[in-house]
């Protein structure tokens, strides 16, 4: 196993651990490496500092670290995932899920080809970028870390 410090597209710092590098690159570039902070893909390593262990197994008080809060801890990120589940929520009863046909029926509303009617599914980066070129309105769902895993 190796550990990698990470960062996302909006700097939220955090640390995973993988079976290789070649096991982070496979599933970063799969989107599967996601930011436990605000749920971003767009993931890359940090410059990290080789772990040597000190002379003594026994680190001084001064050096110990006090322990972090874990996402799951934070009140702060408690209670933004608790708002972008309401959120899923809200759009999943009041729009239809058409999953991996995302983009395609979004075209065909936006160029009236398809009643209008609120839609949500599933389209790669690629996608949404161009569907925002030809002015089709899109908006990412962030995914919760549990969804992920």
């Amino acid at each position: 196993m190796i550990r990698f410090d990470l960062i996302c597209q909006h700097t939220h710092e955090f640390d995973s651990w993988f079976a290789s590098n070649t096991a982070y690159e496979e599933q970063n570039q799969a989107g599967l490496v996601t930011c436990p902070y605000c749920g971003s893909d767009e993931i890359s390593k940090q410059l990290m500092s080789p772990s040597i262990p000190a002379k003594t197994n026994v680190a001084s008080t001064s050096d110990r670290q006090q322990p972090m809060l874990s996402a799951n801890e934070d009140p702060a990120i408690t209670e933004m995932a608790e708002n972008i589940r309401k959120m899923r929520q809200q759009v999943s009863e009041n729009a239809e899920y058409v999953g991996k046909n995302f983009a395609k029926e979004a075209r065909e509303i936006h160029y009236e080809e398809k009643p209008a009617r609120g839609i949500y599914g599933e389209a790669s980066l690629d996608e949404a970028k161009s569907l925002l070129e030809e002015g089709v309105g899109v908006i990412p769902l962030p995914m919760l870390p549990e969804e992920k895993n």
